[in-house]
């Protein structure tokens, strides 16, 4: 499997490697973010360590393979027959490797390890606290379920043995488009497959990134047999406690229905059920909850839109055309995606630019350095990028999946204007800036978008910004 991106991640890792103390960290995320493949990669990368993982059987079948592995690693022929009996003799055995040597121990489903050992926590701070924070141990605590986020959580809760233990911690999220792009190459097809794929490195290292979106829709999403297919679905399944409810929240959303009262309409769910899911969702980063960008964090006007443009893509066409694609008719799904693609790009879009313009902040391509950036909308009335900063500036920008003349960007900038009056934000004494992102501005008229005093940026951009 290919390794892609994760750079942020692994220098924190060498970063903690390099200190002089014993380290322990947690790594978390949902399943199929790549948590096992992150750290195979900083092992590979000339930090000695050893994998260790959890699976759903008895403790003395857990003890028996770890020991096994450890023989191995360590060259030990007496741990080969003897085997470590109990917690406190594994743990004891890693002591006194580690007072030799500095190496990682990478606990992988670690949740599997303490559902059939409940003092396994207490057991691991007793000796964290007594042994190991004094070694050159390098320890590594993974969680990589849906259920065993919220386990990895408590774990490290207040109340919890474990509790002040952790050194530092990761939750591992979904790809931005920066690391994909640059794996798919062509900026066009990388905003297509990212917007159909999304950042889940289990799946954008299935697609062929030499060949179109439409192709790899087919050969890995709308085949019966293809795993993307089915897993989508399966996560949701195997690790949500009832799943329905999650089914039609994400239904709703995929259709449009993106307020909380239309959630509720669609459902039929009670609204403290909705909200509770809602969280959930969130917190696995599937979702997301957005307000106007001039509210404040309290405002009770947030829309629900998906993060993760993998499940969005897969309940806006997929969920709805099951039945037709496990009878073997995904030719005719295709061609219903093909029709619906390009509204669907537009939304996708959106949220690629935003990330665009945080990178042309960091580099000062922008009118002002920005603090904040969002979308704002009243009533019918909405604009898709806004970004202030902390005096009075605010730059007011619209984004368009489409190649465009400088005549179309100017009408749409117009229309731009007249929406910005609308947004209360410092409007006696604020300073406006306009612009425009599309996927393509023909000809010269970028130039003339900039030489009338507007910002404008297309994917040729996309690629000079991104290779920096």
């Amino acid at each position: 499997m290919n390794f892609i991106g994760r750079k942020k991640e692994l220098e924190i890792l060498t970063e903690r490697f390099n200190s002089s103390k014993a380290e322990f960290l947690l790594i978390y995320g949902r399943r199929r973010i790549g948590k096992t493949e992150l750290v195979n990669k900083f092992i590979s990368t000339d930090h000695p360590g050893i994998i260790l993982i959890g699976r759903e059987e008895s403790k003395k079948l857990q003890l028996d393979r770890y020991s096994r592995l450890l023989a191995e690693y360590f060259n030990d022929d007496l741990l080969r027959k003897q085997g470590l009996k109990d917690w406190d003799a594994f743990f004891e055995y890693i002591y006194q490797q580690a007072k030799k040597q500095r190496f990682i121990l990478a606990l992988d489903e670690f949740p599997y390890l303490v559902k059939d050992d409940k003092a396994l926590p207490s057991i691991l701070q007793d000796y964290w606290d007594t042994r190991l924070k004094d070694s050159g141990i390098y320890l590594i605590i993974l969680g990589s379920s849906i259920s065993s986020i919220s386990m990895m959580e408590r774990l490290m809760s207040y109340k919890a043995p474990l509790y002040g233990r952790r050194t530092d911690q990761i939750k591992l999220n979904a790809l931005p488009f920066t690391d994909v792009a640059g794996y798919a190459g062509d900026m066009k097809r990388a905003v297509e497959l990212y917007s159909v794929f999304g950042g889940t490195p289990a799946y954008i290292t299935q697609i062929d990134p030499q060949r179109d979106v439409y192709w790899n829709i087919d050969r890995h999403i709308l085949r019966f047999d293809s795993f993307i297919y089915r897993d989508i679905k399966f996560i949701l399944l195997e690790e949500l406690e009832e799943p329905r409810y999650y089914f039609s929240i994400l239904e709703s959303i995929a259709s449009g229905s993106v307020t909380m009262g239309k959630i509720i309409n669609y459902t039929g769910l009670d609204r403290s059920l909705v909200g509770k899911y809602l969280n959930v969702l969130i917190d696995l980063g599937i979702i997301k909850r957005e307000i106007p960008v001039t509210d404040s964090v309290r405002s009770k006007k947030g829309l629900y839109f998906f993060r993760d443009n993998a499940f969005a893509f897969w309940f806006r066409f997929i969920f709805p055309a099951e039945d037709m694609i496990d009878l073997g008719h995904g030719d005719v799904v295709l061609e219903n995606i093909k029709n619906g693609m390009n509204p669907y790009l537009g939304r996708t879009f959106e949220d690629i630019a935003k990330e665009f313009l945080w990178l042309l902040n960091s580099g000062k391509a922008v009118p002002f350095t920005f603090s904040k950036l969002g979308s704002w909308w009243y009533r019918d009335k909405e604009i898709d990028i806004v970004t202030m900063d902390t005096g009075s500036n605010i730059f007011f920008c619209e984004v368009k999946w489409k190649d465009l003349t400088a005549a179309e960007s100017l009408v749409i900038i117009n229309r731009l204007k007249e929406k910005a009056g609308h947004a209360r934000w410092h409007n006696s004494d604020r300073t406006e800036y306009y612009g425009i992102i599309a996927r393509r501005i023909k000809g010269n008229g970028k130039k003339k978008l900039i030489d009338a005093g507007y910002y404008a940026f297309d994917l040729k951009d996309f690629e000079k910004w991104m290779a920096k």
